[in-house]
């Protein structure tokens, strides 16, 4: 289970995350909305240990460390950190994340034959920019699912690229009940691989009846929730009461956000976040603005 309490972030000149206390359980998918892409990123990185937060704590079983947070962590897709580049072709983006998974395997530095193995044979020279987002977001969860560590994804923004939910939903449905990635070399008696899978959207899918929450949740008054919209009847397995209750919260058009991230953000890039999660130096971590920072020892070129 991943849990945080009273996950603070404060930005340079505004905070960046509200006082957050989430719960997100394996096998299930938990859809956290939240206003504006600086936040959105920044929530997703605290989530996965790769920034330091002001205040409050986020752990991961009974793991409270960050350095084994980042260890059993994977985000996707952070636009500035390691979103995809669109002058990559498909087969160099394996060959990257396959490099950064921290133990040798037998198709670590085959990417032609893991992509083959995966079911994307068919776009192994294609560019980045020309694939579909249901087929970029499959890619990058095979490929977070590589490093057999990786207990819990984090899923940055998925619904910037379409409103169809059905082309990131399903997905995220999959790779919590540890089913994704199955492919025909594995054998019907293979254990299934749950997870805990966290998606933070600007806007929680009217459809969708599953665990949700808010960033900022943690300031809120009874006053305040008792004015938000009404959530969708449960009817995920797993819920919980309550979980649905703040799915209305602050979902707005994010067209007027800044596309500019904070410098604490675009600073991810150098020092080497991956999709798989690799990085398990305590100094990799990413301080929020105006806090203490230990500098990256890390060289290792990004996307």
């Amino acid at each position: 289970m991943l849990t945080t309490n009273q996950l603070h972030i404060d930005g340079r000149h505004h905070t960046l995350l509200p006082a957050t206390t989430v719960e997100a359980r394996r096998s299930e998918v938990l859809l956290i909305q939240a206003d504006g892409q600086e936040r959105r990123t920044a929530l997703a990185l605290a989530l996965t240990g790769r920034m330091k937060p002001s205040a409050g704590t986020v752990s991961i079983g009974h793991d409270a460390s960050l350095a084994g947070l980042r260890r059993r962590s994977a985000i996707i897709d952070a636009p500035e950190v390691n979103a995809p580049e669109n002058h990559l072709t498909v087969k160099s983006l394996a060959s990257e994340d396959l490099a950064l998974v921290p133990y040798k395997f037998r198709d670590r530095t085959r990417p032609t034959a893991w992509l083959v193995k995966h079911g994307f044979r068919d776009i192994l020279d294609e560019w980045i920019e020309a694939l579909e987002p249901t087929r970029l977001l499959h890619l990058q969860l095979e490929l977070a699912l590589a490093n057999r560590d990786v207990d819990l994804v984090v899923v940055d923004s998925p619904d910037r690229h379409t409103a169809d939910t059905s082309a990131w939903l399903p997905l995220l449905e999959q790779l919590a009940a540890g089913t994704l990635g199955r492919g025909e070399e594995v054998n019907a008696s293979t254990p299934l691989r749950p997870l805990v899978v966290v998606g933070v959207v600007g806007r929680i899918p009217d459809e969708w009846d599953g665990a949700v929450d808010v960033a900022g949740n943690a300031l809120l008054t009874h006053a305040d929730r008792a004015d938000l919209p009404p959530s969708p009847d449960p009817g995920g397995a797993g819920d919980d009461p309550g979980d649905g209750d703040e799915a209305g919260l602050g979902a707005q058009d994010d067209a007027t956000e800044t596309s500019e991230l904070p410098a604490l953000v675009v600073e991810a890039q150098e020092h080497g976040i991956s999709a798989a999660g690799e990085a398990d130096e305590v100094d990799e971590t990413i301080s929020a603005p105006g806090t203490e920072q230990v500098p990256s020892q890390q060289e290792e070129e990004t996307r």
